[in-house]
């Protein structure tokens, strides 16, 4: 990059020595002579001021040391798609050695091939490639208009993980030429996004795995982005400091899975306004410091009217300790499996069978709790186990084998709201 940079620059996503930075300065920084650009490092212990030098402000950063001063031609601005998938995966020709053994690694192993050459070229025929990885590639847009519909076709998995694309702008310039997209990652590239002005819809027509881990998207601009997904079906939004500010009105309806990982801004109330989606089969809340839930639509012994599809809860590495938090999951229609590892309730002093006895007994439908399977034999020895372990509490109660007698106070009942059903 030479010393004759425009003020276009500011925001551009930029890579120096493996490190990521977003470019906030362009100019003059006396009393040094020539061009400096002021960038913001995504690692904050990389820089070493917020911005200033000498009393002056030339930007401002988040953390007081992620700001640094650099010469331009130490900066890289990054290629276009295009020239990313040639450096990545066009062989140069080379002299044919067809019939000669060659040794090729594969994984970790040698192996002994004929004519790999030839395979390898094919392979690398743009137009026939359909799964593309430019991780780390410093892919920073489309490149020329119109030039990777024409070369590349065929694409349907694309993975731009790490790479230096500054606004969702230019996503949409790479995606309007791939039609077929399947399958897109997104993950650690610090996007912006337009405010205000209505976003270009129907983009994605056939995208239906979005991952967009760590990318600062907030979820207002989720929602103003998602009716150019007219049929996601899996949404990952882990590591992004979300709030789930409003309810999805038309959008998101056919999203099956959804990641919030990771997001410790994100509560309970905050969960509800997901309640509703339509097809929701998997949520994943690991690490968002989730401690309770509660659904106030249904007593105890009912079932719920919010996540209808839930299949599968992940709820890892949280701080649920109180066992009324797995009496509430009983309450959703549709769940089959739990992972819940990693917890205060899970970590504590019963045994690690005794707890997993527990839960399974105390969620009726569950089928599979931390990806093994609930057999039927161990799921009549957890509730008989259960049915033993609190027996005199329950007679003690007011329980009672005779229906006409049988009178468990309140308080019993909403420790146990299987109980009763486990015992009639």
């Amino acid at each position: 990059m030479n010393d004759t940079l425009t003020s276009d620059v500011i925001g551009r996503r930029v890579e120096v020595n493996g490190e990521h930075a977003t470019v906030r300065f362009s100019g003059i920084v006396p009393p040094v002579a020539g061009l400096w650009l002021g960038v913001e490092w995504d690692n904050p212990e990389r820089g070493k001021h917020d911005g200033s030098h000498e009393g002056t402000v030339y930007f401002k950063c988040r953390h007081p040391t992620g700001g640094s001063f650099i010469r331009p031609n130490k900066v890289n601005f990054g290629v276009g798609f295009l020239t990313a998938v040639k450096n990545r995966y066009v062989l140069e020709d080379g002299p044919e050695e067809d019939g000669k053994e060659q040794i090729v690694i594969i994984g970790n192993k040698p192996v002994e091939t004929i004519g790999f050459d030839s395979i390898i070229k094919q392979q690398s025929q743009l137009s026939k490639l359909q799964e593309i990885s430019l991780r780390n590639c410093a892919v920073n847009g489309a490149g020329d208009k119109g030039a990777i519909a024409k070369a590349c076709p065929s694409i349907r998995k694309v993975d731009l993980s790490r790479n230096l694309l500054s606004s969702w702008d230019e996503v949409l310039d790479i995606a309007d030429q791939l039609k077929h997209l399947e399958v897109l990652n997104l993950s650690e590239n610090k996007l912006s996004f337009p405010s205000g002005s209505p976003v270009r819809t129907g983009t994605f027509p056939a995208l239906k795995v979005l991952v967009l881990n760590r990318t600062g998207i907030t979820w207002a601009e989720v929602l103003q982005c998602a009716a150019g997904w007219p049929v996601l079906e899996e949404l990952y939004l882990k590591s992004n400091d979300l709030l789930i500010s409003e309810r999805p009105a038309d959008v998101l309806q056919t999203v099956k899975l959804l990641d919030l990982s990771s997001n410790q801004l994100i509560d309970e109330n905050q969960l509800f306004l997901i309640a509703y989606l339509p097809r929701l089969e998997q949520l994943i809340l690991s690490d968002i410091g989730l401690s309770s839930i509660h659904f106030p639509d249904a007593g105890t012994g009912h079932k719920t009217s919010m996540f209808p599809s839930l299949q599968y809860l992940v709820v890892n590495d949280n701080q649920i300790s109180q066992w009324s938090f797995i009496n509430e999951l009983d309450k959703l229609p549709s769940l089959q499996a739990l992972s819940c590892s990693r917890n205060p309730l899970t970590e504590g002093s019963k045994a690690a069978h005794t707890t997993r006895g527990l839960i399974i007994a105390k969620i009726g439908q569950l089928k599979t709790l931390n990806k093994c399977e609930i057999p039927p034999e161990e799921r009549r020895g957890a509730e008989l186990d259960y049915r033993k372990a609190f027996g005199n509490e329950w007679k003690a109660a007011g329980g009672h084998q005779d229906p006409d007698r049988n009178r468990p106070h309140a308080e019993f009942l909403a420790a146990h709201p299987r109980y009763q059903s486990l015992c009639l």
